[in-house]
């Protein structure tokens, strides 16, 4: 993906990810505040092996980061995604916004 996430074209790629209820989970979760793998998993209750799967299409999709701290990784919203957060817990994707109830 592209590394500017506005544009209809890249919105459309956004919606796309975010159109699976777990994906749009995780990014829940985050924009409360970065958590451990093993933190999203304890409300989400996958088998980490879909966890992972998921954590993959939004870190490959611009949505998210990860950062390895000793033997867990902590996961928090990309730069870009904080940029787009207003202060009602909305992200404005240029195209459309998502409010969340966080």
């Amino acid at each position: 993906m592209s590394e500017e996430l506005t544009g209809s074209d890249n919105c459309a790629t956004i919606l796309k990810v975010l159109a699976d209820e777990t994906r749009l989970s995780v990014l829940r979760q985050l924009m409360v505040k970065p958590k451990r793998v093993g933190e999203l998993n304890a409300q989400l209750r996958l088998d980490p092996c879909l966890l992972s799967h998921h954590l993959k299409v939004l870190r490959e999709a611009g949505l998210v980061q990860s950062k390895r701290e000793g033997k867990s990784v902590r996961y928090c919203l990309s730069p870009q995604v904080e940029s787009m957060r207003t202060v009602d817990k909305t992200l404005d994707l240029g195209c459309c916004k998502l409010s969340f109830d966080v």
